[in-house]
């Protein structure tokens, strides 16, 4: 089991969203504490995004609310009233403002509530939150995730801890954070600090995740600090901070709908990072790139597309005759791979991660993000998502 860090309690349940697998997940404090967020840019953000932005716009919080199988998105006024009245609830009964209560939604989208009997569950919610490991709640939150995502760091020099865990396995091609992720910490960290440092660390892992190319509704990324281990040293807890949110990133990558594979784009001498991230998403979400890495086919010229499709006026200077692509340590152009190696290449291509290295030769910096293979599990888990 995960502990959770000093200063948090958690309680989970089934309120009957959508089956009789637990569904509800509160994590708390006993007052207000520091806390950042980042959220969806959709346009069709749902209820659960825009009362939660409001909350983090204060930079303090007592408590974070999961609730699983329905994202309650395209409600209307309805939808809105339902997610007042969660989080009404919820804070009657931990004994907090509604103000200092993050929520979060994730499943359905264009399904009310059973608003009836979730507030009737939700009126036996304890006011100390007594469980003390993330791991129900980390399995309460997911929905078509095939695999639990926790992580754990500690930050070096202190006693300190950051723990984290996040669902997300589809709908994923994020603008502003990814999925659900919820991350705590028992550094004292004042919101302002933990604002910029979990912004930096979002930039790097959660915004460079990909698994269809499709924004959700509901994406929601937050950190909470409850002060109880004292003072950290800044650096370390950047590094523990960003070290959860990498390692939450790939496991998003890896559990993609049907995926078998991860994949890992990193694109360097680049003129500057944007142009290193266009083209490495472009690579990643390419549905031909996918397709070759699921089945194992050294066909490099997938992703020389992919970088051509790269055709703005500001990827001009990115000329074929400077840029190298490989699969792994295996140079594939300009430089081609001979008939003795393309049986290492084929046992590369055939393991369960697979690293795609580009060079642009257009300048110095650099940028990875990661994704999946697409196979007919993604198909079919989709097309049959809602029955």
């Amino acid at each position: 089991m995960t502990s959770l860090p000093r200063g948090f309690g958690a309680y989970v349940a089934n309120l009957g969203v959508k089956d009789d697998t637990a569904d509800f997940v509160v994590i708390g404090a006993e007052r207000p504490i520091p806390v950042s967020g980042v959220f969806t840019r959709s346009r069709f953000a749902a209820p659960s995004v825009q009362s939660s932005r409001a909350v983090v716009g204060d930079g303090r919080a007592q408590a974070v609310v999961v609730v699983a199988k329905n994202a309650n998105v395209a409600n209307g006024a309805a939808g809105a009233d339902d997610n007042r009245a969660v989080v009404a609830a919820v804070a009657d009964r931990l004994g907090c403002t509604a103000d200092a209560v993050v929520i979060a939604s994730t499943g359905v989208i264009g399904r009310r509530y059973p608003i009836e009997r979730m507030l009737a569950g939700i009126a036996v919610l304890p006011a100390t939150l007594t469980l003390r490991d993330i791991d129900e709640a980390a399995v309460a939150i997911t929905t078509t995730d095939t695999a639990v995502k926790i992580s754990a760091r500690h930050v070096a020099g202190s006693d300190a801890r950051v723990v984290g865990m996040a669902k997300g396995a589809g709908m994923i091609e994020p603008n502003m954070a990814t999925m659900i992720a919820v991350i705590l910490t028992d550094a004292a960290v004042d919101a302002a600090t933990l604002d910029s440092t979990f912004r930096a660390a979002v930039e790097s892992t959660f915004n460079c995740v990909s698994i269809d190319t499709d924004t959700s509704t509901s994406d929601t990324a937050v950190v909470l600090a409850s002060g109880v281990a004292g003072d950290v040293d800044p650096s370390a807890f950047a590094s523990a901070l960003h070290g959860v949110a990498l390692d939450l990133t790939k496991m998003i990558a890896a559990d993609g709908e049907g995926a078998e594979k991860l994949i890992e784009v990193c694109v360097d001498g680049a003129r500057d990072r944007a142009q290193a991230r266009r083209v490495a998403k472009a690579v990643v979400n390419s549905p031909l790139v996918k397709t070759a890495v699921h089945g194992a086919d050294p066909n490099w010229g997938r992703v020389a597309m992919a970088i051509g499709k790269c055709d703005g006026d500001e990827d001009r200077d990115i000329d074929p005759d400077h840029v190298v692509i490989r699969f792994g340590p295996h140079e594939l152009y300009p430089q081609r791979v001979d008939h003795t190696s393309l049986n290492a290449l084929a046992a590369y291509l055939a393991g369960p991660e697979i690293v795609i290295h580009i060079t642009l030769g257009t300048g110095a910096e650099r940028c990875t993000v990661w994704g999946c293979d697409l196979t007919a599990g993604y198909v079919r888990i989709n097309a049959d998502y809602t029955t």
